[in-house]
């Protein structure tokens, strides 16, 4: 508390100093109290500004930081890598680690996980905790959440976003958003928009129509903006309509902050600026990263030569470009500032606190999906289960390190393996481990080591053969395996070459599922994978990247101690090709020019729109008890004259264990004059009840549940006609519907 206090009343007292200083050399009036509204403090600010401070302040100074005005007293910007945990110090014009000993983070589950929680309360709690840790380390931005949609399981940041669903998307990201901003750290929203390949993101030109564009691409992004109030969004690399995401002008200037009124900063991502004129005109606001090693290059003077620093100034005392969009963007920077780095009334902050670990933990509890459970294998039952044997290389390897940006360095990372070993020596269970298979024997990035070594020189026979005999001893086994976050799998950069899973791991599932029946596979992942051994696993665990509490976190589900309750945030397909992004053979990753000919059927909607049958739908979650519906009703049969409708559903857990169940709320369009998905998401809630309780879930929609975007008028419609609600467990399990008109 004592440091804290130092570092507040030193800040302070700088802040105070420059402010003196400022006020003595302006000729101007005094500066306002800090009491006065934002909006007059920015104009009273940006008056005294001259040309070179204002362009100073739109673009960066270093790797993460943009510069503030030191003769007015006004700090610098510090952003930060999220959005699972807190980016460690990197040097000021490198990549590579700044050597501290003071930057460990906790690492909360990836997005994925998050979303699968299907929890707004988990989502406010993740954006709280994340934000006190930023705050903690000094940060004004996050760079986070990511909301951009999932169109394709080979997409490799999708482990970084919330899945294919835009309501559920846009649902979770609001209050992950207003609780890191109650922290007073801007929320920087990512990456906006229609980042959904990563190996030629550069250069790739999306194409789409509009339809698609409002109805499923943008909004998560605007339900951020206009109901979670994001601070801060960050443009994306790929190209729309021949111009870049980060100086788009449909996107940015008409979309953003036209349509939407978006008050806060559009930042580059790093690299992502590509023209001053653009960038000028466009609505880009800062700029980063555009040389991200200038020094090492030998251009001491890097950052003056971005594309908004001494260019920019030159175009503008040349006439070539307006002062007003300056102007503009620095209007932008400075209330980020006073919204941030200029805020006296944020909160301290905490970093790596016993409530962060118990937050991650909880998540990542509830995130877990249980996607099959046949012959009572889980839970593990520790008075008939004496002897466990865990096998695979995720079951060990440290998943927090890697995987791009989102890379993080933490305090302690709980492996799946120790959580299992931890919670069975206090049931007096035996727990043995085999390999299984060799993957990914490296743990570095970017300077941050995991200090593991995997090497293995043994064959894969071998390690198959270790891992049998394991299971041949065993009253249940435990395979642990999946994706990783190398190249080519989970990660920024490149995307997947294949829906099936590597290193050979389909073997060593279908020889444990000869040798023990009571086999239980457990996927680490952020992306769905083939399972041609789906017929001889009786049960099978979607667990995700789950951060700091991994090991904790799954064993807490799989010994019972939290009933499983994650629903899939996207649908897992049997084939790469069932997929709707991949089923007119068009290649993917695609360089140059990218058709998104599917259209607005992206995840549940074309599957359902082509009857493909999936191996697991959209929204699906097993838990340890058993849940019935009963009377889905609406309060009329018609909208009321406010243009809302309520809707209701009895829900009662039948079973023998308290848990939690999510209701979901689809809506279908059953007389529509452009073609629609059978049924879209419009509405979820999670309901906790203990054996026998029953509960009333409730639902008011309004008419832009009913609505689409006509792209031939450009804008949203809600026709007259007849819908249906539909209510269930899943999009493909739905346990009572109700029809209403709209008048």
């Amino acid at each position: 508390m004592i440091t804290r206090f130092l570092y507040m009343a030193s800040t302070l007292a700088l802040t105070m100093s420059g402010l003196a200083a400022a006020a003595q050399q302006s000729p101007t009036a005094p500066y306002l109290d800090r009491r006065a509204p934002i909006e007059e403090r920015v104009e009273d600010a940006l008056a005294r500004m001259t040309l070179d401070e204002k362009i100073a302040v739109v673009h960066a100074q270093s790797k993460f930081s943009s510069p503030g005005v030191p003769r007015l007293g006004i700090p610098e910007l510090w952003c930060t890598d999220g959005p699972h945990g807190i980016r460690p110090e990197v040097l000021w014009d490198e990549w590579e680690q700044a050597g501290w000993t003071n930057d460990s983070c906790t690492a909360f589950p990836a997005l994925t996980a998050l979303a699968a929680t299907w929890n707004r309360e988990m989502a406010a709690l993740y954006g709280r905790s994340i934000g006190e840790e930023a705050r903690y380390r000094r940060k004004d931005v996050l760079l986070g959440p990511g909301v951009n949609i999932y169109r394709t399981p080979l997409g490799g940041r999708n482990f970084e976003y919330m899945g294919e669903d835009p309501y559920l998307a846009g649902e979770m990201a609001v209050p992950y958003i207003r609780g890191v901003q109650q922290q007073g750290v801007a929320a920087c929203v990512k990456h906006y928009a229609l980042n959904n390949e990563e190996t030629h993101r550069h250069t790739i030109d999306v194409d789409l129509d509009d339809r698609a564009l409002y109805e499923i691409y943008l909004p998560a992004f605007r339900a951020a903006v206009e109901r979670g109030g994001a601070w801060c969004v960050m443009g994306s690399y790929n190209l729309y309509r021949g111009q870049h995401g980060c100086h788009n002008k449909r996107l940015i200037n008409d979309i953003l902050k036209g349509e939407w009124a978006f008050d806060g900063v559009v930042v580059s991502d790093w690299g992502g600026t590509h023209s001053t004129r653009e960038a000028a005109e466009n609505g880009l606001d800062i700029e980063y990263g555009t040389w991200t090693d200038g020094l090492t290059e030998g251009a001491g003077d890097a950052y003056d030569r971005y594309f908004l620093a001494e260019p920019y100034r030159k175009m503008i005392l040349d006439g070539e470009l307006s002062r007003r969009d300056l102007d503009d963007k620095v209007r932008r920077v400075l209330r980020l500032m006073f919204r941030t780095s200029m805020n006296q009334d944020k909160p301290f902050g905490s970093l790596c606190s016993p409530e962060h670990a118990a937050a991650a933990r909880r998540i990542g509890g509830e995130g877990i999906v249980l996607l099959r459970n046949e012959g009572g294998v889980l839970p593990l039952d520790d008075r008939s289960c004496r002897r466990i044997a865990v096998v695979g290389e995720n079951a060990v390897k440290m998943m927090t390190v890697g995987g791009g940006s989102s890379s993080l360095k933490v305090r302690r990372e709980c492996s799946p393996l120790e959580g299992i070993a931890a919670r069975a020596e206090r049931a007096g269970v035996e727990v043995v481990y085999a390999r299984g298979y060799v993957g990914d024997v490296t743990g570095s990035y970017n300077g941050v080591e995991t200090g593991q070594n995997l090497s293995d020189s043994r064959s894969e026979q071998e390690l198959i053969a270790e891992a049998v005999e394991a299971a041949r001893g065993a009253d249940a086994v435990i395979f642990i395996g999946g994706l990783n976050k190398s190249d080519h799998q989970d990660s920024e950069g490149a995307d997947r070459l294949s829906l099936d899973l590597p290193y050979a791991q389909n073997r060593v599932i279908e020889a444990l599922a000869e040798a023990n029946d009571r086999l239980a596979v457990v996927l680490v992942s952020g992306n769905a994978v083939a399972m041609p051994w789906i017929g001889r696993v009786p049960a099978v665990v979607e667990a995700w990247y789950l951060g700091s509490e991994a090991g904790n976190a799954l064993a807490d589900v799989l010994f019972g101690d939290v009933a499983p309750s994650g629903k899939l945030p996207f649908t897992f397909p049997v084939r790469l090709e069932d997929c709707p992004a991949h089923a007119d053979g068009s290649a993917f990753p695609n360089d140059g020019r990218t058709l998104y000919s599917e259209g607005i059927f992206v995840g549940y909607r074309g599957y359902e729109h082509s009857d493909t049958p999936v191996l697991f739908p959209f929204g699906h979650g097993l838990s340890y008890t058993t849940f019935e519906y009963s009377g889905v009703r609406a309060e009329s049969r018609s909208m009321k004259e406010d243009g809302t409708l309520t809707l209701s559903v009895d829900v009662t857990n039948t079973g023998d264990r308290a848990a939690s169940e999510t209701v979901q709320l689809y809506i279908a369009d059953l007389r529509s004059s452009l073609p629609r998905p059978r049924k879209e998401l419009k509405g979820f809630e999670k309901v906790a009840l203990q054996p026998g309780e029953r509960a009333t879930v409730i639902f008011t929609i309004d008419r832009s549940a009913l609505c689409f975007y006509d792209d031939r008028r450009g804008e949203w419609v809600a026709e007259r006609g007849e819908f249906e609600a539909l209510v269930g467990a899943s999009s493909a399990d739905i346990r009572g519907s109700v029809k209403f008109s709209l008048k």
